[in-house]
């Protein structure tokens, strides 16, 4: 199936954004277990694993379009702080919310329903977990001070 080259050209971009979310987490998840904030390593290691499913989707889709994929993830700078890293993954998930909405709105105009239902899905993804969860965290640490919250976050994994 042949798709229509800007909508080609717009997943691209997603999938290098997705790439670039994906790698900024899985920095923040090993500095956080180097940190011993153990609760946060595990959190940022499953939000790598969600942003992975992402772009293997966008990717897989490109595929089907026709389309060349392009593997280079934008730029980033991961945080050094924890309160930094959290702030900087919830700038780069409100930076996903807004591309991705642009999108839809793009696969819409040439009537690729099929890809904005699955960029529709990343977007709940993004807003109802990701983005949601990110908020909650620096909420917390405004309420109950940083090294509060950074208590809670330390030692054994989250179940126990």
């Amino acid at each position: 199936m042949q798709g229509h080259p800007e909508v080609i050209d717009c997943l691209k971009d997603l999938l290098r954004g997705e790439l670039a979310a994906r790698d900024q987490y899985f920095i923040h998840s090993r500095q956080y277990e180097d940190q011993g904030l153990t609760r946060l390593y595990e959190r940022m290691g499953h939000e790598m694993e969600e942003e992975t499913q992402h772009a293997d989707a966008i990717l897989r889709r490109i595929l089907m379009l026709g389309g060349r994929p392009d593997m280079r993830p934008h730029d980033f700078t991961p945080g050094e702080s924890a309160q930094e890293m959290l702030r900087k993954d919830l700038d780069t998930e409100y930076t996903v919310q807004a591309r991705l909405k642009a999108a839809m709105a793009l696969c819409e105009s040439h009537r690729d329903y099929v890809s904005r239902d699955m960029l529709l899905a990343q977007l709940r993804d993004t807003e109802e977990d990701h983005a949601y969860w990110l908020e909650k965290q620096l909420g917390l640490i405004e309420k109950i001070g940083l090294p509060n919250y950074l208590q809670t976050q330390a030692g054994g994994p989250s179940g126990s």
